[in-house]
């Protein structure tokens, strides 16, 4: 039987949370979680797949999703594979040399929590939002991770100015991930055209990973 899940009416980043929870404090072989928004439902897809486990099913019922996961851990009686050399795989790794090591390149985050920049007058904030957006490939391999939360969120919609350059910069390897509970709240989840759906627990990670945060 799968280990149940009911996260009706918990807010994010709780579904995630207790998902994380479940998979540190268990081996689970098949699980089901209950969500009741597209945002959470989204979160818990791709945060469940990130940590191994196979997606069997999402299915809507009424104002419910329900997501079945499954273990894809190899079973004990499969015989391990063979190491040419005499060290372990870990030592293998730290053999690789430089062009394996994550830190090269420091990781420069943007967190973004309006569709304009500075107080005073809209257009014009909304002006320099763009022109920042199509500055920031001169971080070069540095530009990591762009975060949205709140009125940001609208930047990623296809009827805002801003949509094309954030494109661009997906296209060339940067990260973005778009607030769920926001997207929700501006009635926006439809709209989304650039960037993953976010949770808390991404924004808090992502900050803590990063060499640098630009705040915005």
């Amino acid at each position: 039987m799968p280990i149940v899940l009911n996260c009706e009416n918990e807010p994010c980043p709780n579904p995630v949370l207790r998902c994380k929870r479940l998979l540190d404090e268990q081996t689970p072989q098949k699980m089901e979680v209950i969500v009741d928004n597209e945002a959470a439902m989204d979160n818990v897809r791709r945060y469940l797949a990130s940590k191994g486990m196979r997606i069997d099913d999402t299915r809507k019922d009424g104002t419910l999703w329900t997501i079945t996961a499954s273990s894809q851990a190899p079973q004990a009686s499969q015989a391990p594979q063979e190491v040419s050399s005499g060290a372990a795989p870990a030592d293998q790794a730290a053999q690789a040399g430089p062009e394996a090591c994550p830190v090269c390149v420091p990781k420069i985050l943007v967190f973004l929590a309006a569709d304009t920049i500075g107080q005073g007058d809209e257009t014009l904030g909304a002006r320099l939002m763009g022109n920042f957006l199509n500055t920031l490939p001169e971080l070069g391999d540095s530009l990591w991770r762009i975060i949205m939360v709140n009125g940001a969120v609208k930047l990623a919609t296809a009827a805002n100015p801003a949509i094309e350059a954030l494109k661009k910069l997906e296209a060339a390897g940067v990260s973005i991930l778009v607030c769920g509970t926001c997207l929700e709240f501006f009635q926006l989840m439809d709209q989304k055209e650039v960037g993953q759906v976010t949770n808390m627990l991404d924004v808090v990670t992502s900050q803590q990973l990063a060499d640098k945060v630009i705040t915005i």
